[in-house]
């Protein structure tokens, strides 16, 4: 019988723990999108005034035409794509760059939605102008 009642007690003992761990899952967003960041790195920087290394610098990415770093070598399929970077455009470009502007020269896609989600919202965190 005494089994029976620490099962019972089981869910509400469950629901105490998932609220105590609530505010650490979500300040783990802002990491997640650092952490997806991190591979990205290699090419992009994001400080204002930043350099561009293989990739162009990202700062103020969002609202900015694709293309429209100035000193970055871009290809002609990145400079006459007509795009303008927000969540939908970044969304789906970092999911399969070769795909939304072919003949970009950026290889490297984020296959993961969620980890795409996360990307986008650190970028828009750590890049706005």
């Amino acid at each position: 019988m005494r089994q029976l009642c620490w099962l019972a007690a089981l869910p509400g003992a469950v629901g105490i723990l998932m609220a105590a761990y609530a505010p650490s899952t979500a300040q783990s967003a802002p990491a997640a999108g650092a952490q997806a960041f991190a591979a990205c790195r290699a090419c992009h920087t994001l400080n204002k005034g930043g350099r561009n290394g293989v990739g162009p610098n990202l700062n103020g990415v969002f609202g900015r035409p694709a293309g429209a770093v100035p000193g970055f070598n871009y290809s002609s399929a990145m400079k006459t794509s007509g795009l303008t970077w927000n969540d939908k455009t970044l969304n789906e470009f970092i999911a399969a760059p070769m795909k939304k502007v072919p003949g970009t020269r950026m290889p490297i896609g984020v296959a993961d939605p969620a980890k795409r989600a996360a990307l986008i919202a650190y970028l828009k965190a750590e890049t706005a102008k």
